[in-house]
């Protein structure tokens, strides 16, 4: 697989991460308390806000990340594990293209 390929699939993975936070985005509303919905379905409410908060802020880690790596698809060292700077499988890659790490070295 050439660079090209692997910069089009981060490229394609920056899209999706771009679409998930606008989508997240749009979630995380919050409800008005003039809103008569109920106690109970406040409180899920209140849940479900904190677990797309949380998607937000995973989302735009990893959308950073995939930023970064675009960055360096062209540089010698981009598929070296940065731990143990063995070659990282293409396979890895294309799964997790914003890890700098070995499936090795990532646990």
């Amino acid at each position: 697989m050439n660079n090209q390929e692997v910069k089009d699939k981060i490229q394609e993975e920056i899209e999706k991460t771009e679409q998930n936070l606008v989508d997240y985005k749009a979630m995380a509303q919050p409800i008005s308390p003039d809103d008569a919905i109920g106690r109970i379905s406040r409180m899920d409410a209140i849940n479900n806000k904190s677990i797309t908060d949380n998607a937000i802020r995973n989302s735009t880690i990893k959308l950073s990340k995939l930023k970064i790596a675009l960055e360096k698809v062209d540089h010698a060292d981009f598929g070296l594990c940065y731990r143990c700077k063995e070659s990282i499988p293409i396979k890895r890659i294309l799964i997790k293209p914003e890890s700098p790490f070995c499936v090795k070295c990532a646990r």
